[in-house]
């Protein structure tokens, strides 16, 4: 047996021709549905890269304990458990941030690894003279692409490439699982010029690929660019997917071999009057995800399943394939029965970044709540052995808050520091007035950003949507009951997370306790 997963990073499911997008050109992500089953309700769990990626790992959410960081000594990884029952593992990925301190104990989890460097802000080349300007990550971003000038050399490509390699030499091996994940189409949204004349427009601004995070303010015309730009990258994501579906053809590899096609979360292009995923609550646009899975022992391919799921099935899934026992620590479920029996295997999913919004949805409503109004975020707490950010250890001042705390139910019986969440508190509560940008596309006129963005949804705090009635989240309803069903739900589910007891003061919800 055999298993492929094919991630991506930031594919908002919206722009899929598979979900009813009619402009983008995605003709192999339509081939792809031919071929696994589609779930129509899968949802991220833990926000943002790195959090997801724990979650494929240990199958389990992320964000209730730890913000981003690297795994755990006491985390269950799920290719480092095939490897321990002599199934080799491979990860080929451009992802930088697997590279940075926040990341830097996944990849050698695997058997063997491949980078390809060059995405984004990654610290690739060097120009001393840069040091001079304003550094960052748009500074290195453009000296990195002045060395990338062909298809051939994209990060993407390499990365495909890698893995049609590994393909080549061990598609006759057994007992393997290889993943290929590219950081696109995460923004900026940088392709060749081959893939942007697919999408003729006129435009005579600055160059604009990588929108900021937060609302937009910029006119029409260059949203309607940017998302121009992002549906060039998409088509890209499709034709290097392509070559993996020719491959399987080639070799019919779909007897025996997995495909799980997925995302870590998806991105916001001007949906909710919003750029980008990082400082407001989670729209659909982010937490519904696109997910592909082709389960050879089935046979079942061209089917939907409307089952909530999550990135924490994703491991469970893998070792059920492999014939390998899941972990007690494990909170996802395989996805075999769902998609052979069609059986529930959630009634209910929480979604969130940690000191942020805690969202929960049963499929129908989506129920999002920040922290209680003048309470600064706090009580919030990071549980960790591993105490580093993204690209930083934890400063002095944070340590020097750290006391050692009690095991959590996941930990294995071992004690873990506690440290005082001192940044990134919250995301902003103000939520923009949903069906901004759908105005703004009937009048082609601009928005007044500030205010929409001085108007609080219903409740100040909190909103709720129905998804059957109102599929675009543009209008919050009023329902004490629902709301009441919703907020029990959440609270369920928390606890069956181990969620520690600060989170519900932070959030106000110690009366469902």
């Amino acid at each position: 047996m055999k298993a492929i997963m094919v991630m991506y990073d930031s594919l908002n499911r919206h722009f899929l021709e598979n979900f009813g997008c009619d402009w983008t050109i995605t003709p192999n992500f339509k081939r792809l549905a031919e071929k696994t089953v589609t779930f129509d309700n899968s949802y991220i769990g833990s926000f943002p890269c790195m959090p997801a990626r724990r979650e494929l790992h240990t199958g389990r959410y992320n964000f209730l304990h730890r913000s981003w960081g690297p795994m755990e000594p006491y985390d269950d990884s799920m290719p480092d458990i095939l490897d321990y029952h002599g199934i080799y593992s491979h990860l080929i990925s451009d992802h930088q941030h697997y590279w940075e301190d926040g990341g830097a104990t996944y990849h050698t989890r695997y058997s063997s690894w491949e980078i390809v460097r060059g995405q984004e802000g990654d610290r690739w080349k060097a120009e001393v003279g840069a040091k001079g300007q304003s550094f960052g990550l748009k500074t290195q971003d453009a000296i990195n692409r002045s060395y990338i000038d062909s298809d051939e050399k994209m990060p993407q490509s390499q990365t495909f490439a890698a893995g049609l390699e590994f393909l080549e030499k061990n598609h006759q091996e057994d007992n393997w699982f290889l993943q290929i994940e590219t950081f696109d189409p995460h923004e900026p949204f940088f392709t060749q010029e081959e893939y942007k004349k697919l999408y003729p427009h006129e435009y005579a601004g600055e160059q604009f690929d990588w929108p900021p995070y937060g609302p937009v303010t910029e006119p029409r015309n260059v949203v309607e660019h940017c998302r121009y730009e992002y549906a060039a990258l998409l088509t890209m994501c499709d034709t290097k997917l392509g070559m993996v579906l020719d491959f399987m053809d080639r070799y019919d590899m779909w007897k025996d071999t997995m495909l799980i096609v997925n995302t870590d979360h998806g991105f916001l292009l001007g949906e909710h009057n919003m750029w980008a995923k990082g400082s407001f609550p989670f729209y659909n646009e982010v937490a519904h995800t696109p997910l592909f899975v082709w389960d050879p022992r089935t046979g079942i391919c061209g089917e939907h399943r409307d089952q909530l799921v999550q990135t924490i099935d994703l491991a469970p899934t893998v070792l059920d394939f492999f014939g390998i026992e899941i972990p007690k620590d494990m909170q996802g479920k395989p996805l075999r029965q769902v998609i052979e029996k069609q059986e529930t295997i959630h009634d209910g999913v929480l979604f969130g970044s940690h000191g942020g919004y805690v969202h929960v949805t049963d499929g129908r409503y989506v129920y999002m709540r920040d922290h209680v109004e003048g309470n600064e975020n706090q009580p919030c707490y990071e549980y960790t052995l591993m105490p580093t950010h993204m690209r930083c250890l934890f400063g002095l001042a944070e340590l020097q808050t750290a006391k050692l705390s009690e095991p959590l139910s996941f930990t294995k019986d071992t004690p873990v520091l506690q440290i005082k969440k001192m940044n990134g508190n919250s995301f902003n509560p103000k939520m923009a007035r949903p069906g901004a940008y759908l105005e703004m596309e009937k009048s082609g006129k601009s928005v007044n950003v500030n205010a929409l963005m001085n108007r609080l949804s219903p409740g100040g705090r909190d909103a709720l949507y129905d998804l059957e009635a109102d599929p675009g989240q543009m209008e919050p309803i009023e329902d004490k009951e629902v709301k009441d069903r919703m907020l029990r739900l959440m609270v369920r589910l928390m606890k069956e997370s181990d969620a520690p007891k600060e989170q519900y003061e932070r959030l106000g919800l110690t009366e469902y306790l």
